[in-house]
């Protein structure tokens, strides 16, 4: 097992830099804006000659109301399973009550008890944003705070990260344990949706852990969060991610970047699932979201949550809504859920399982060849200037989503009507649940396209004749 550092500090001291500089990536979301972080984000160390883990916690404010309490709690978890703790306070601001509070809690031995090994868990204090101050004088003042000498660094420019983790971090982290190496082929499947449907309850019942923050808040969640996790065996990855609101309610800078982030993770993903609101039905932007989903070539479950406390009629009625307006997603399974109670939520990994096997399945070409000539003699492709469409065989061309490439003449004419009937029937007659399929036309080249046939001595010989026979008769039929 790989050791494990976690990063707790205040609101906007630059933890979030820091693990980016840290992983090499941009996973964290970064902006001068406090409270920004409100989940763990986990993360593979990339600098140094050791491997290791490093999570990006939510600032501490020491408020213990609001949202600041179930991040405080999230921060905590992330200190119970550290190696290593690095505690972040910014030069910029000094020494603040916030930073005294922090280490006060830092220094109790509940908290910096490792479960497992019974032994305290060391901290190194990190001074962050040292860019043109003097160093001495900042030393003193964050001395008081009895956690040794500070390391002192610029997360944002990078200035003293190497010292920090060459130096002061990789000696104090203990060996790892060897373990086996985790299945990298697991299934990633994203929970998408609009702002308070339920995602980050729905993730936290499947893992069986308050893993992600749930607050009654819409935009709560900020980020797309990777969570690997195991269940009956098999390997997955869930991606939490942050609600998708219509573009013109999108105001704040940060949320534009959250919904980058939440495209991203559909575009990563093997399977999307799309929670709605049973309560709210289905309104345009699910259908946007369904788009973006379709339009990424995802594989598809559609989940309906908050289906508890709803009588039979308001049940039934959303059950005929959802069926008319979801006639072009036929494919994906339905299914109605409660997150909160857990009620239905088991019966998704059948589903997600189910959609994934559907996208990544391999196809004989004799078997598409087949259905498309079978579909071809049903319904005869359309004429274009005269000439009927030729569909002459097709082959698959790719998975995730399962990608027929049919060749034939004049296939750039073959309208969009006759290119949703082949769809349907390649889903149809190859028993795919949960994923879309892409058609991809291919005309054949025409040999002699561009040539014109040469004629024989003979054949210019009598077609002369011919035409002097033809003016012949042309000249008796005037003279009639």
């Amino acid at each position: 097992m790989l050791p494990v550092i976690a990063l707790v500090g205040r609101p906007n001291v630059g933890k979030s830099t820091l693990f980016n500089r840290l992983t090499r990536s941009r996973d964290a979301l970064v902006a001068s804006f406090p409270g920004l972080t409100r989940d763990r984000q986990y993360g593979k160390g990339a600098l140094g000659e050791r491997d290791y883990l490093v999570v990006d916690t939510g600032g501490l404010s020491g408020v213990t109301s609001g949202i600041d309490a179930p991040m405080a709690q999230q921060a905590m978890n992330a200190v119970g399973e550290a190696d290593l703790i690095l505690f972040m306070v910014d030069a910029r601001d000094g020494r603040t009550a916030g930073d005294e509070a922090i280490a006060t809690s830092l220094r109790r031995q509940d908290l910096l008890s490792n479960k497992e090994t019974a032994e305290q868990i060391p901290v190194l204090l990190v001074v962050n944003k040292i860019d043109g101050l003097n160093q001495d004088v900042i030393a003193g003042e964050f001395h008081s705070l009895g956690f040794g000498e500070p390391a002192y660094i610029s997360a944002t420019n990078g200035h003293g990260v190497r010292y920090l983790v060459d130096e002061r971090m990789l000696p104090s982290l203990p060996d790892p344990e060897p373990e086996e190496v985790p299945d990298e082929a697991g299934i990633r499947f994203a929970v998408v949706g609009r702002p308070n449907v339920g995602k980050s309850t729905l993730v936290n019942r499947i893992l069986g852990e308050e893993r992600v923050v749930v607050f009654d808040e819409a935009g709560t969640t900020r980020d797309s969060i990777y969570i690997p996790f195991t269940r009956e065996g098999e390997s997955y990855t869930i991606i939490d991610t942050a609600g998708v609101r219509r573009r013109g309610r999108v105001n704040e800078k940060i949320e534009k970047f959250s919904i980058i982030k939440t495209l991203d993770a559909i575009a990563s993903a093997h399977v999307v699932l799309v929670m709605m609101d049973a309560r709210e039905g289905v309104v345009e932007q699910d259908l946007h979201l369904l788009g973006h989903v379709l339009e990424a070539g995802r594989a598809l479950v559609l989940v309906v949550n908050k289906w508890d406390g709803l009588d039979s009629s308001a049940r039934e009625t959303i059950k005929r809504e959802l069926e008319r307006r979801l006639t072009f997603i036929n494919f994906a399974k339905l299914h109605f859920v409660s997150a909160l109670h857990g009620s239905g939520v088991g019966n998704l990994f059948k589903s997600i399982v189910q959609a994934h096997a559907s996208a990544t399945r391999k196809i004989k070409t004799a078997d598409v060849n087949q259905i498309l000539e079978q579909a071809v003699i049903e319904h005869q492709p359309p004429m274009v200037r005269g000439r009927r469409i030729k569909l002459r065989y097709a082959h698959l061309g790719g998975s995730n989503p399962p990608i027929i490439v049919i060749h034939g003449n004049q296939t750039d004419s073959v309208p969009a009507s006759y290119q949703r009937y082949l769809e349907h029937r390649f889903i149809a007659a190859l028993g795919l649940e949960g994923t879309p399929i892409r058609l991809q036309f291919k005309t054949s080249d025409n040999p002699f396209k561009g040539r014109r046939n040469q004629l024989t001595r003979r054949q210019v010989t009598r077609k002369k004749r011919l035409v002097s026979h033809v003016k012949k008769q042309e000249r008796k039929k005037k003279r009639r």
